[in-house]
């Protein structure tokens, strides 16, 4: 077994370097400038629009009521099938570790990386709603997929190219339904809820080479519930994420404030520190200062799409979903979704960490005790002291967030095979991302956020450079919103490639 997973390591570190090397990087960030630019800062300039299309709007009953449609379901389910996916264990141990590798200065290209991100989520979500069509089962089917084929594929010359990348995409969704939406989580899930919840008399014993006990049984009931859920398609998801997803948001920014507010003297040194650093890195980054600021913004970057997922073309496929009618609606959900993962919840566990004590951030060196996992863990102990509350609440947080994501990723997986092998065999896939829970309870820590990864970079790829290719039409559809909701102009509006379902939009868009 040790053998094995060795050589896994080893592939995939050689392929890691690849795809998450600077051009992999330049193609990321530079999509989402492109993004901004030729949508003059939409997420700046109008910001008043977003936010009161996406928050402002929320307790409206055509965000929040459940859709009748069949095959949808509402734009508040979407977002939180969405952020179910998107907040998970890279909010919380993927911001600790960017900040034990790169240091402070990490979260500053975090939040950069988020900036530009929200317009490329937004694009992919506005390509998304635009290329969707119904499967056999009269449910939406959108994705990246559809637009590499049918948008890209349609240019002068392209055909061939778009499909290959349609289907490489799809492979490169479903190894990372596997790894971040699977084996990445579990690992976590596993890591937390053993350290702050210990069973020794299950703990001690090992099983299968050296792997404890404890951790398979852990693995078997996270395994029990995910197929519980997922088997049931993705109104049980949906449903489950409307619950659950809120819930936690709240109760961590709310419990990350009582953590920053215990230490509010140390807040202003902690801005101070991720803005210095992300130029002059502490020493313990290593290497010369040119490779050290590489360091930090390679693990903001990393670690800011493992977190909110821009430039994946992950969540588009549950966007696509909701029974809203303009590509921009939902595209400005996209924005909000960004927003809310990195902007929001990344930063509390960020200046959780900076503020309590548990990381030196001169030397790198992490109070005794903790690990990158359970860095946060160490840091809410640090004031819920007792009976060691803090670990267990973020043993349940982390529970909550990673549990959540595997529910959202098994929908994205079961998309990309939709496409490959068509919508009544998607149960095949639900039952092996299903099996791969248990792989990821019994993996080393580092080899699983290692082959997440990877899997990131190999489905940015293809999606980023449909994004890319399609901009002018991006351009378009937002243009055409802009005129008719913000400048009053009477325009056709652009709701979809096919003539059919554009003139389905336009009959239904006076229900929005």
């Amino acid at each position: 077994m040790e053998a094995f997973f060795e050589k896994v390591a080893e592939v995939n570190g050689a392929v890691n370097g690849v795809v998450w090397g600077k051009y992999g990087l330049i193609l990321l960030i530079g999509t989402g400038i492109l993004m901004t630019v030729t949508t003059k800062l939409f997420q700046v300039t109008h910001l008043k629009l977003w936010w009161k299309n996406t928050i402002g709007s929320l307790f409206t009953k055509n965000v929040m009521g459940h859709s009748k449609e069949k095959g949808s379901i509402s734009p508040f389910q979407a977002l939180c099938t969405a952020l179910a996916a998107t907040v998970g264990t890279g909010n919380i141990a993927g911001v600790a570790a960017a900040i034990c590798i790169g240091g402070a200065g990490a979260v500053f290209w975090m939040w950069i990386a988020a900036f530009f991100g929200m317009m490329t989520n937004y694009s992919e979500n506005v390509l998304g709603l635009y290329f969707r069509r119904r499967n056999v089962k009269g449910e939406w089917s959108g994705g990246a997929m559809y637009y590499l084929r049918d948008g890209l594929g349609s240019k002068k010359g392209c055909k061939t190219i778009g499909k290959v990348l349609a289907f490489l995409f799809c492979i490169f969704t479903m190894l990372a339904s596997f790894g971040i939406g699977s084996m990445g989580q579990v690992n976590k899930i596993v890591a937390n809820v053993s350290s702050a919840f210990n069973v020794e008399s299950l703990s001690s014993v090992q099983v299968l080479g050296g792997i404890s006990l404890y951790n398979v049984i852990l693995g078997v009931i996270i395994m029990a519930l995910v197929a519980l859920i997922t088997l049931g398609g993705l109104k049980r998801i949906a449903n489950v994420a409307e619950k659950i997803v809120p819930f936690m948001i709240i109760l961590f920014v709310a419990g990350s404030l009582i953590i920053i507010g215990v230490n509010y003297d140390q807040i202003i040194p902690a801005f101070k520190t991720i803005f210095v650093n992300a130029f002059k890195p502490e020493a313990f980054v290593g290497g010369t200062l040119g490779t050290a600021i590489s360091v930090a913004i390679t693990q903001g970057f990393k670690r800011g799409v493992f977190s909110n997922e821009a430039g994946l073309g992950s969540s588009v496929m549950v966007h696509s979903n909701s029974n809203v009618k303009e590509p921009v609606k939902q595209g400005m959900w996209g924005i909000f979704e960004v927003f809310a993962d990195t902007m929001i919840v990344c930063t509390m566990t960020a200046l959780v960490v900076l503020t309590s004590g548990v990381f030196d951030t001169k030397t790198g060196e992490i109070a005794e005790g903790l690990t990158d996992a359970t860095l946060v863990a160490g840091a809410f102990n640090s004031v819920f002291h007792w009976g060691n509350i803090g670990g267990k609440f973020i043993a349940i947080a982390m529970f909550l967030f990673a549990f959540t994501t595997v529910l959202g990723w098994s929908h994205y997986g079961s998309k990309a095979w939709e496409y490959l092998f068509g919508a009544k065999t998607t149960i095949i896939f639900k039952i092996i991302h299903v099996i791969t829970v248990i792989f990821g309870a019994v993996m080393t820590s580092t080899l699983a956020w290692d082959i997440s990864d990877t899997f990131n970079g190999l489905m940015m790829i293809p999606n980023l450079i449909g994004v890319v290719v399609l901009f002018p039409l991006v351009m378009k559809i937002t243009k055409n919103y802009v005129n008719r909701k913000v400048k009053n102009v009477d325009e056709k509006p652009v709701l979809s490639y096919d003539p059919e379902i554009q003139a389905e939009a336009e009959a239904n868009l006076s229900d929005e």
